[in-house]
C-alpha cells in the first residue's frame, strides 16, 4: 500500500495525491507522473521541465494538461528555480505565471511558500524529494525540494520555520507528505555525501546504510521525516509516498536511472 492515491484524468494524465492533503478539503494538488502528455522520446510523454532539450512548446501543454487534471488554472502557476541550496520564497498573486508565462525574476529558490488563495506553487523533480506542507489552521501551504544536499541543510525544517516565523505556524497542526523520488533500494552514495550528513545529523543509522568499499545506501525518506520531526511535526501527520522514481520506470522519470537524459515530474499545490 501506497499513501499516496493514483488518479488518471478523463485525457489519460496520471497524478498522485495525497490522502490526509485531500480530507482537508483547502487545497488542489498533485505530484505527476510521466504518463500522458505529448512529448516523445526521452521526454514521453508528460516532461514539465523547462529546463531539458524538449521543446518549451511540447513543455506548456504538457503543464496545460496537468494544471486541467488538477483543475488548476495555468496562469496561476508560480515556479521556484532549484539550484540545492536553502534558500526559501514568500510568493503571492503577482508571481503567478512566473517561469510559465512570463519571465520571472524568482532565482535560486529551492522552497516556496504561500497563503494566498489561487496562488499555484510548483517544483520540478526526477529523483529528489519532494515536501509538501499545509498548515490548515493558519491555511498556509509550502514546497520543499530536497535532493541529498537540501537534505542536509534541512531545507524543509527550514520551510516549517519559515511558516512558524511569518505566520506563527504551530507544527503540531502541520500536515507533511514526502512524495516519489529515489528510495534507498536505489540510492547508492559515496562516504563525501556521508561526511555532509555527518555535520548536522545525530542518527545517521537510521538513514545510512553501509555496502562496504566507501559505498552507502542512502533513505532521503527517513531523512527528511527526521528533520520535520526536529521542528515538531507530528509523525503520524507525515505520509511517506513510498514509490522510488527509479524503481518505477513505467511512472516515473529518472535521473540516475535514464543516465542525466530525462523528463521532469512536478509537485504543485494550491489554496482553494
Amino acid at each position: 500500500m501506497y499513501p499516496f492515491i493514483e488518479n488518471k484524468s478523463t485525457d489519460e494524465v496520471v497524478f498522485f495525491t495525497i490522502p490526509s492533503f485531500e480530507q482537508t478539503n483547502l487545497v488542489k494538488h498533485g505530484f505527476s507522473s510521466k504518463i500522458g502528455g505529448v512529448s516523445q522520446g526521452k521526454y514521453a510523454s508528460l516532461n514539465l521541465g523547462f529546463k531539458t532539450e524538449d521543446s518549451n512548446e511540447k513543455v506548456e501543454n504538457n503543464y496545460k494538461k496537468i494544471a486541467k487534471a488538477l483543475d488548476i488554472s495555468i496562469e496561476n502557476l508560480v515556479f521556484s528555480d532549484q539550484v540545492h541550496k536553502d534558500h526559501i520564497k514568500i510568493v503571492t498573486k503577482k508571481d503567478c505565471g512566473k517561469g510559465i508565462i512570463k519571465e520571472s525574476d524568482i532565482k535560486e529558490i529551492d522552497a516556496l511558500i504561500t497563503n494566498e488563495t489561487n496562488v499555484a506553487l510548483a517544483t520540478v523533480y526526477a529523483d529528489c524529494v519532494p515536501i509538501f506542507l499545509l498548515d490548515p489552521v493558519k491555511k498556509v501551504i509550502a514546497l520543499a525540494h530536497a535532493g541529498w544536499r537540501g537534505t542536509v541543510l534541512k531545507i524543509g525544517k527550514k520551510t516549517v520555520e519559515k511558516m512558524i516565523n511569518v505566520y506563527e505556524t504551530n507544527p503540531k497542526d502541520c500536515l507533511a507528505a514526502i512524495g516519489p523520488s529515489i528510495g534507498k533500494c536505489c540510492y547508492e552514495v559515496d562516504e563525501n555525501v556521508i561526511k555532509e550528513f555527518n555535520k548536522d545529523f545525530t542518527n545517521l543509522n537510521k538513514f545510512v546504510f553501509s555496502k562496504g568499499n566507501g559505498k552507502y545506501m542512502l533513505d532521503l525518506w527517513k531523512a527528511n521525516q527526521i528533520t520535520l520531526k526536529e521542528i515538531g511535526l507530528l509523525e503520524r501527520n507525515i505520509s511517506i509516498s513510498n514509490m522510488c522514481t527509479m524503481c518505477h520506470s513505467e511512472k516515473f522519470f529518472s535521473y540516475r536511472r535514464d543516465q542525466g537524459i530525462t523528463g521532469r515530474m512536478a509537485a504543485i499545490i494550491e489554496l482553494k
